[in-house]
């Protein structure tokens, strides 16, 4: 199931990176995963590609990944985050084709989370704060269908928290005179495709490099989800 963001409207004319591709005119894409010379988390010491068996996965796309991975791997329960692509149609992209806006992938942080220590609306609490979810295929001065607001879910109940969280989130948001949400939820998530070694944590490399985060400052309860 999805629910898509409404974007009508929203762009300029000519703004070709803000406008998905079609699935036959996108990029192909190739057969082979993008290679991890460091399968470990820099910051969690932990693996960054695993079965993860007993913990629960989510994927969050908030604008440019860089600094929404340092906002989870922060979170006490996160067991490990990586930086990849998802939500779009070429297989196995390189950071450059998905900025290209020929890819129709969102940049995404995937969160590997243990359910006992951290729970899903504390997940989601972060997601909503952390970013404005109503620019549509934007996150401030960064624009592409690659800086999109989306939540991957890979559960039935992760998709029903999300939305509820969503519905919750976006009253408070038009009632602090925002437009309405255009993050896009689905269930089950797309394939996850990691990212480039040098993008997984790359703010624990690079402390003072770039971080285009912003939150509209409208607060998202926790059990926002009900």
């Amino acid at each position: 199931m999805v629910r898509r963001s409404v974007l009508e409207g929203r762009l300029g004319v000519g703004a070709y990176k803000q406008r998905m591709p079609r699935p036959e005119s996108a990029l192909p894409g190739r057969e082979t995963p993008m290679p991890l010379a460091c399968n470990v988390h820099r910051v969690l010491g932990r693996p960054l590609r695993d079965a993860f068996s007993g913990l629960a996965r989510v994927q969050f796309g908030m604008g440019c990944f860089w600094g929404a991975e340092r906002l989870f791997w922060s979170m006490p329960g996160v067991h490990t985050t990586a930086v990849g692509y998802a939500g779009g149609y070429t297989s196995n992209p390189t950071y450059r084709e998905v900025c290209s806006g020929e890819t129709g992938h969102a940049e995404v942080v995937l969160v590997v989370y243990d359910a006992s220590r951290v729970s899903l609306d504390a997940l989601l609490a972060t997601f909503w704060e952390g970013h404005d979810p109503t620019q549509g295929m934007r996150q401030g001065n960064d624009l592409g269908t690659n800086y999109r607001s989306a939540i991957f879910c890979d559960t039935q109940t992760q998709y029903e928290a999300a939305i509820a969280s969503c519905d919750v989130y976006g009253q408070r948001l038009r009632d602090a005179g925002f437009g309405p949400v255009t993050t896009g939820i689905a269930h089950p998530a797309p394939p996850f495709y990691y990212a480039e070694d040098e993008h997984q944590q790359y703010l624990a490399r690079h402390p003072d490099g770039y971080c285009g985060l912003g939150g509209t400052g409208v607060r998202c309860p926790v059990g926002a989800s009900g």
